[in-house]
């Protein structure tokens, strides 16, 4: 039997980055075994639609690359699932209640269900289990039946889910038998915890997925870091590529202890991947990103390797260097911050070397020049560099500063030097 798997959300929102490693792990199972990896919206729960939400899983997955095979919406199918159930009632396995069609459990003997996930052996007394709705008043399914006929109509094995349907596997189980189905294989991952190991929610920096493309990750960041999130190559490599997690992704090897989301790891996941690039990619990358700032991304290609080293995210670039596209503030109190007196003296100093120097400009005449200037001056070389930063930026912390003044050009640099001078220091 062809290997066939599915991610199945229900459009009740935007697709939560937990929701990431479900579809993920679909993907490479699927994969892996040259099979197919099906999108199914499940949209019967119609109280519960939010506008908009297909349309963001829809451009999420295709924004991480998990491209799918197949796209099922259940409300499309409402009369092949009222076909089911009415099959069951007529078969004597379910009734009609109240306007809506209830299944009947047979509560003789166990439930038992081996999973792939570390092939735990679940066991049930049928017992304890009670009749529930595969049908409602307003004639759509539950998911317990439209999963069920779904996943038999579309031949999906295995199905990798949530473990909050664990406690529903006698459910489901005896819906497969009534209808004489073959049972699916089931993979039940872990839960994904934030880091005080409560259930993941906002306040540990969980949100929707395509809120992490908003703040500058990477796809290729977020789907390494989801997926080492219940599972641990036997590579050991902790960088890797989509095609490398297909060749070395298997069910059998997640983990069965629960996961804690860290955000400060996928920071620094994501500036790997950025560090890792070329700068060519890494350019084409922050112009489809910045398409907003036309006057800044015709001249990224010059600032990237200046910053590469030192952004985690792809929004840490306007931060870091607006100030080469665009004047800057300033603010008396970071001049503050610098242990030189008589600042207006200095920088008028500062400004008579820079009007002397051959222009353009050369980043590699720079460090030399002031070094020995501050030597003069009998000023620390550190002190005299940053009071040249925070005059050019109105920073502390800025790319590396004699390349960047060689981006500004030395009109600019000039100018901004002597708008300091007059704004903030009473030098004649």
């Amino acid at each position: 039997m062809k290997v066939r798997t599915r991610f199945a959300p229900s459009p009740t929102g935007l697709m939560h980055i937990g929701s990431v490693r479900t579809a993920l792990y679909a993907y490479l199972t699927a994969k892996k075994s040259t099979g197919e990896f099906w999108l199914r919206i499940e949209d019967t729960d119609r109280k519960r639609l939010v506008e908009g939400s297909v349309e963001d899983i829809v451009s999420t997955l295709r924004w991480l690359g998990l491209n799918y095979d197949q796209l099922v919406t259940q409300s499309d199918r409402k009369d092949t699932y009222q076909k089911y159930a009415r099959q069951l009632v007529d078969e004597g396995q379910a009734y009609e209640k109240d306007g809506a069609i209830w299944f009947k459990m047979d509560l003789g003997g166990k439930t038992v269900v081996t999973d792939l996930v570390g092939e735990r052996v679940f066991t049930f007394e049928n017992k304890n289990q009670k009749d529930f709705v595969v049908l409602k008043s307003d004639g759509y399914p539950t998911y317990h039946l439209a999963h069920v006929v779904d996943d038999h109509l579309d031949e999906m094995s295995p199905i990798i889910r949530a473990p909050e349907w664990i406690s529903s596997l006698p459910k489901h189980v005896q819906l497969f038998e009534a209808f004489k189905w073959q049972i699916p294989q089931y993979a039940h991952l872990t839960m994904i915890l934030g880091s005080d190991r409560s259930k993941l929610s906002k306040r540990h920096g969980a949100k929707g997925a395509s809120e992490y493309s908003r703040e500058g990750f990477l796809p290729e960041a977020i789907l390494n870091y989801m997926a080492l999130l219940g599972w641990t190559p036997k590579s050991g490599k902790e960088i890797l590529s989509l095609d490398e997690m297909v060749a070395e992704f298997d069910l059998k090897d997640t983990h069965l202890s629960n996961a804690i989301f860290d955000t400060v790891k996928l920071e620094w996941m994501n500036g790997e991947y950025i560090r890792q690039m070329s700068d060519a990619e890494l350019t084409k990358r922050l112009r489809e990103f910045l398409i907003g700032h036309p006057s800044i991304t015709l001249k990224i290609g010059s600032v990237v390797p200046l910053i590469k080293e030192r952004i985690k995210k792809l929004t840490d670039f306007i931060p870091l260097t607006y100030f080469i596209f665009e004047e800057p503030e300033y603010d008396i109190e970071i001049f503050k911050k610098i242990k030189i007196e008589a600042q207006g003296a200095v920088l008028k100093t500062i400004v008579g070397k820079l009007e002397s120097m051959e222009k353009p400009w050369k980043a590699d005449n720079f460090e030399e020049i002031f070094r020995n200037l501050a030597k003069e001056l009998n000023i620390p070389v550190r002190e005299m560099f940053q009071l040249i930063r925070v005059a050019v930026s109105g920073q502390l912390v800025t790319p590396p500063l004699f390349e960047t003044i060689e981006l500004i050009g030395d009109r600019n640099v000039l100018q901004r030097i002597k708008f300091v001078i007059t704004k903030y220091f009473s030098v004649v």
